[in-house]
């Protein structure tokens, strides 16, 4: 299938791309080149300036709360959660679409290529070459576990431009199903509502999609991309002896003895270097070693969310940093609560508050006309309680009551 992209490539751009892409070996590079600028610029803007603007439309009483981490967490989520969504959503219809990458033979799933599935690898690129700069931005944030993702999962992507494995690539992109899941739980911690049943039904749906999609899927479609590099390796050059070759005659083309001329049009001489089976398959090994410890991990911040038995909820909240998951890795950032603005009702600071107050009031002494004010202080467990009582001194109340007296006896007269 032919690149759906529905923007053109520069052909001027791509004429001086073309030759650092072949000096890279990453012979398709530059007919994809403008797909991976559109794509990282996309994702850009997204965390830069749609993010922070529709978050402030949304929700404008939370999202200025933010402390700096939070926000910058917040925003790349909500790259993670657009992105997941758009490139599932391609993946899958390439999947479905794509008749020459359904009837692929091994070789042309190790050295074969096409367009459909080059506008996958293309966008999947860009992501991660945004994604790797923000990570080396904020590695204090994020950390090493997240920059060994970033890392690993561009090497492996950009190899589909060689073009090596570039079938897989549509293949291997939706792990991606689980995380729109991801984020709306992480969503939900920030809007408070931890332990909702939003957040439980979501919780379900993401350990679902994290084991069916990462784990099961991944792991079976590791197996294969394993042994068809092992074929590859095994194989060596291919000769005139080929057995492949016997079903061909005389007329046949030299682009037919190679599977068809645009599926295997950058298949080279079909040779796996070892640096580069090794290479690929360690990084494919790393990211499914992080996806294990990852769903451990999300299996025990989820319980953490509800109460027992389910759940492993304390009954007494405790201030603690929260877990932030970004492409299922949890990065420790400081909890979205503001400080209490007074003291814990029982603590010593709050009794020495108490205390404090207590002889202070009692010298206050507000004095108008015969009427004095005196305030005093009620303390108990939980809350100080301010009373203002008016109490009328002995000498005004007797010298008013003489008044009226008098009064009466002057109009009795």
């Amino acid at each position: 299938m032919h690149d759906p992209f529905p923007l053109p490539r520069p052909t001027d751009l791509a004429a001086y791309i073309q030759p650092v892409s072949e000096f890279l070996s990453l012979n398709s590079l530059h007919l994809h080149f403008h797909e991976i600028a559109v794509a990282f610029a996309f994702y850009h803007v997204t965390n830069a300036y749609i993010a922070p603007v529709l978050s402030m439309r949304l929700i404008p009483r939370i999202y200025p709360t933010f402390n700096a981490r939070t926000r910058l967490n917040w925003n790349v989520h909500i790259v993670s959660f657009v992105q997941s969504t758009l490139i599932c959503s391609m993946a899958l219809w390439v999947i479905f679409n794509d008749k020459e990458r359904a009837e692929m033979t091994w070789q042309e799933k190790v050295w074969g290529y096409t367009g459909a599935s080059g506008l996958i690898q293309a966008f999947a690129t860009g992501y991660f070459v945004w994604d790797l700069m923000i990570t080396l931005q904020n590695i204090h944030v994020f950390g090493l576990g997240m920059l060994a993702h970033a890392v690993s999962a561009l090497f492996v992507f950009s190899l589909g431009f060689r073009p090596f494995l570039n079938y897989y690539g549509s293949t291997f992109i939706l792990y991606e199903l689980s995380s729109p899941f991801l984020n709306i739980h992480w969503f939900c911690d920030k809007l408070n509502m931890t332990g909702s049943k939003i957040q439980f039904y979501n919780g379900i749906m993401l350990l679902l999609t994290f084991f069916s999609c990462r784990l099961m899927w991944g792991s079976y479609q590791s197996v294969r991309v394993f042994y068809d590099v092992y074929r590859a390796l095994t194989a060596g050059h291919p000769t005139i002896n080929d057995p492949e070759l016997g079903k061909f005659n005389n007329r046949t083309t030299a682009s037919e003895l190679v599977h068809g001329d645009e599926i295997m049009q950058f298949a080279g001489d079909q040779f796996v270097p070892v640096w580069l089976a090794g290479c690929y398959l360690a990084s494919n090994i790393t990211l499914n070693g992080l996806n294990w410890f990852w769903f451990g991990k999300m299996i025990e911040t989820l319980r953490k969310r509800f109460d027992p038995p389910l759940g492993t909820r304390k009954a007494e909240a405790e201030l603690e940093k929260e877990k932030v998951l970004v492409e299922g890795i949890d990065v420790e950032t400081e909890a979205n609560t503001p400080a209490p603005l007074t003291p814990t009702p029982g603590s010593a600071e709050s009794n020495e508050n108490v205390e404090k107050i207590d002889d202070a009031l009692k010298k206050m002494v507000s004095a108008s006309g015969n009427d004095t004010t005196y305030f005093s202080v009620e303390r108990n467990a939980k809350s100080l309680k301010l009373e203002q009582q008016e109490v009328k001194s002995r000498a005004g109340r007797q010298a008013k009551q003489g008044n009226r007296l008098m009064g009466e006896a002057a109009r009795g007269a």
